[in-house]
């Protein structure tokens, strides 16, 4: 039985090494990546994903977490930049779309960016699962220096750890690949402010229109719950709160949750509205990040509207009191 158990850990490992291996990104090979046929069908990272993914998050048509795979959210996200952009609308990542993706920004998708002390210092903490245990820490801040660089850039953990193998990410000093989302930030700001924004419950989608109609920015969104489902019609911001606490009200009597009382929950980027909210003229629901980003646009949520913690911020910024929301099925 010992031999056994040793030969099951020996190809575990082995199996671990080979997997590890095969997540390994170069960045040249990224900023260079020319589409063809082949590409996104495999199930590893794939470099031209990752440069599609970041060019249009840039345009803000955004995939949500840049993570190299083709997704459901990397889909919704090419439909929406193929009909601003006036080509057939199938979601699909072809020549057409790649030669248009590339128009948006001539700059590199991946940069180099050097960890600052700021970014390791903490105070970092340990996330319960439980709202109840959540509700007892003084701030729900980022689990460590790898979640914080991850977000920064807009990338999952697994992707930035395949880009720098073997780097410490948690020492201030380390020059690190990072996705190069920042670029062209001037002229994402030349966009101004969202004249209406509309929840597509269908589309697991939220679209930021401008004084034309035109969209201006899309995000992938989880929209509601069995718990609390998203309303219908028409309504507005309110308000908008950054770093916001979050207050349990029993009367949604979430799956686990068995207080009956309410209870507040402090800030942090992993509170369970995430590190922005987006008030509505409806009672008690609004627009929100994530202390989970990879299951944003999936079918989880503890209702209202739940964006990544980046998008949500960035939404924050293009909409102001009395701004219409409109929810459509």
């Amino acid at each position: 039985m010992k031999t056994v158990a040793s030969a099951a850990l020996g190809l575990l490992l082995l199996s671990s090494s080979v997997l590890a291996a095969s997540q390994k990104l170069e960045p040249d090979k990224v900023n260079a990546a020319e589409w063809s046929a082949g590409s996104g069908k495999g199930k590893e990272l794939d470099p031209v994903l990752v440069k599609a993914q970041v060019l249009l998050d840039r345009a803000r048509f955004s995939p949500g977490v840049i993570d190299g795979h083709n997704g459901e959210n990397l889909q919704n996200a090419i439909k929406a930049f193929e009909k601003a952009r006036g080509v057939k609308v199938d979601g699909a990542l072809d020549q057409e779309v790649w030669s248009k993706l590339k128009e948006t920004s001539a700059e590199p998708v991946l940069t180099e960016y050097t960890i600052t002390e700021e970014d390791v210092k903490g105070p970092f903490a340990e996330i319960p699962d439980k709202l109840e245990d959540q509700a007892k820490l003084d701030r729900l801040a980022y689990s460590g220096p790898e979640e914080l660089l991850a977000e920064k850039f807009h990338m999952d953990v697994d992707l930035l750890k395949a880009l720098n193998p073997g780097k410490p990410l948690d020492k201030a000093g380390t020059a690190i690949t990072v996705a190069n989302v920042a670029a062209s930030a001037e002229a994402r700001k030349d966009r101004g402010k969202a004249a209406k924004i509309e929840v597509v419950k269908s589309e697991h989608v939220l679209r930021a229109l401008g004084k034309d109609g035109t969209i201006i920015a899309v995000y992938p969104a989880s929209i509601g719950s069995e718990e609390k489902p998203a309303p219908s019609g028409s309504h507005t911001v309110r308000a908008v709160a950054r770093n916001p606490n979050y207050t349990y009200n029993p009367d949604y009597a979430f799956k686990g949750v068995r207080a009956k009382e309410k209870f507040e929950i402090k800030p942090g980027p992993n509170n369970p509205v995430g590190s922005t909210w987006i008030d509505l003229s409806v009672e008690s629901f609004g627009i929100h990040g994530t202390p989970e980003p990879e299951k944003v646009g999936k079918a989880y949520s503890q209702g209202c509207v739940r964006l990544t913690n980046w998008d949500v911020a960035e939404l924050a910024g293009m909409v102001e009191k009395g701004t219409p929301v409109e929810f459509l099925d």
